[in-house]
């Protein structure tokens, strides 16, 4: 049984269902992924506060001026994958040796990443798979500000890499995007949809998990909600595997007496097994962009015209294939650090407000992901609803790197490449300069880059939540299968890592029956 039809849950159902011996049911509280801008590369930010979003938002957060952040999760059949930019990055050789956790170094996750990849285009040395179920390929029609961003890249003495997806990831490149000619491949399709027709497969949408069933020390079937309020259970004759995310999945086990007792008992849950970090150890990438006006007309402020629509429609091709997130630079803001801190992103377009609000004119931006934030945060109840604390900026070094990072990007808008295409500053952006104006400017109008993990930690230490084949500890036929038990959040983005847990969680399954 497994709960949450996205990035993982997918992959779980194609894999164990291989098996016609096995029967699978996979619950996901969203519905179908119908709608046509899932299918649009460009058109994600269109799904963004509807009925394919859960819509969260976090509690006040100190260190961004007391705002409250929106964090949009996919509510429906593939998850956020049906509503992410498509950017398939690993990360960093030193992600998963940091890691610390037998079975998961580099060396043995890496057949898993490849396993996935399906690559078309270039693959120099080989670094991807070619035969996987996920479609990653090069943008079909690029924008023409993209390649002078790698040139101002270049410019600054940052190492044009060959393939992204290598083993280091320092330096500049062309997004890697998990598209199929021009479409968006989510994990729903790449991985549910071949599998959809085996007998062996239910696939039951519209059912929110409630709690867990647990029978003495024993997880034995879920209980549900559907959209008329009636409840179901569906019980497991194996295993039940969480795969609802770092929100779903320890807000499901928390709903269902896992966590901390005594938080559990004061928001009127009867624990059933003490796991105090539950819903601890959150960890998110931070974005904050400069954004410029550009005096050419070729950004995508444009896409949405009639002439670009009937380009993608007939030929898969033009602006509305773009991701916007069409570069980027993985960057060291100091010597001292032994990987790269900083991600810079480059959007052929002004992307403000997670592209809710269309400023007029032409714009470009340049954004700063803090790539290991030092601060921690939590899930945790409030009732039966779940309530987000990123805790962004709690710790200092957190804004001293992104500060960092916002500078790199100005210096990029001033190079010979860039400098004809960035013009004054666009609103909301003021113009900071100083690293004080920028540091407000940060706590102003960050968002979320939509990477949360960590809240259900894998690891060997009593204070793990999984151990390294992601059982829940103390708890027999559970697992935790998604972003959430990643120990550190990744130098990379989130998507690719989250197929390659569930790739090998499913021979971790398989190998143990």
């Amino acid at each position: 049984m497994i709960v949450g039809a996205g990035s993982a849950g997918c992959v779980l159902a194609n894999r164990l269902s291989a098996d016609p011996a096995t029967t699978v049911i996979l619950i996901e509280a969203g519905g179908a992924d119908d709608r046509f801008e899932i299918r649009l590369p460009a058109g994600f930010a269109k799904l963004f506060k509807t009925r394919y979003d859960w819509d969260y938002t976090t509690v006040r957060q100190a260190g961004m001026s007391g705002r409250r952040l929106y964090w949009p999760r996919g509510r429906m059949l593939g998850g956020s994958s049906s509503m992410n930019a498509q950017m398939w990055v690993r990360g960093h050789r030193a992600d998963y040796d940091g890691w610390d956790v037998p079975g998961w170094s580099y060396e043995e996750v890496l057949p898993y990443f490849r396993r996935a990849e399906r690559r078309t285009g270039s693959n120099h040395g080989g670094v991807y798979g070619t035969a996987g179920p996920i479609h990653i390929s090069e943008l079909r029609s690029p924008n023409p500000a993209t390649a002078m961003f790698l040139r101002a890249c270049e410019e600054l003495g940052l190492t044009r890499l060959a393939e992204l997806n290598g083993p280091c990831n320092e330096g500049c490149s062309p997004t890697p995007v998990t598209q199929h000619r021009g479409r968006r491949c989510s994990s729903a399709d790449a991985y549910l949809r071949p599998a959809a027709k085996r007998p062996n497969l239910t696939v039951l949408t519209s059912a929110q998990a409630r709690r867990v069933l647990i029978e003495e020390t024993r997880a034995v079937g879920v209980e549900y909600g559907d959209v008329a309020g009636r409840r179901g259970v569906v019980r497991a004759r194996r295993e039940v595997l969480l795969s609802a995310g770092a929100i779903g999945s320890p807000h499901l086990l928390m709903l269902s007496g896992v966590g901390a007792a005594d938080e559990l008992l004061a928001e009127g849950v009867e624990p059933v097994h003490d796991l105090p970090q539950v819903g601890r150890n959150l960890q998110d990438h931070l974005a904050s962009g400069i954004v410029l006006h550009c005096p050419r007309p070729i950004t995508l402020a444009g896409a949405e015209s009639t002439g670009n629509l009937l380009r993608f429609l007939i030929g898969r091709s033009g602006m509305l294939t773009s991701n916007v997130g069409e570069a980027v630079a993985f960057i060291r803001t100091s010597p001292e650090e032994p990987a790269p801190d900083i991600e810079l992103i480059f959007a052929p377009g002004p992307f403000i407000d997670h592209g809710l609000t269309r400023p007029p004119g032409h714009g470009l931006t340049i954004a700063s992901i803090l790539l290991r934030p030092e601060s921690r945060g939590r899930v945790f109840l409030d009732g039966p609803e779940v309530r987000i604390d990123p805790a962004y900026l709690t710790a200092g070094a957190d804004l001293r790197r992104q500060v960092a990072g916002l500078r790199k990007a100005r210096e990029l808008f001033a190079t010979s490449a860039l400098l004809p295409f960035a013009g004054p500053p666009m609103n909301p952006y003021w113009g900071a300069e100083t690293d004080e104006q920028l540091a407000r400017w940060i706590r102003e109008r960050s968002e979320t880059l939509y990477h949360p993990v960590g809240t259900c930690r894998m690891g060997t230490d009593d204070d793990a939540v999984v151990d390294p084949r992601l059982r829940v500890r103390g708890l027999a036929a559970l697992r935790v299968v998604d972003a959430s038990v990643m120990p550190f959040i990744n130098r990379g983005h989130t998507h690719a890592p989250t197929v390659m847990i569930a790739e090998k969680a499913a021979d971790l399954i398989i190998g143990s029956r």
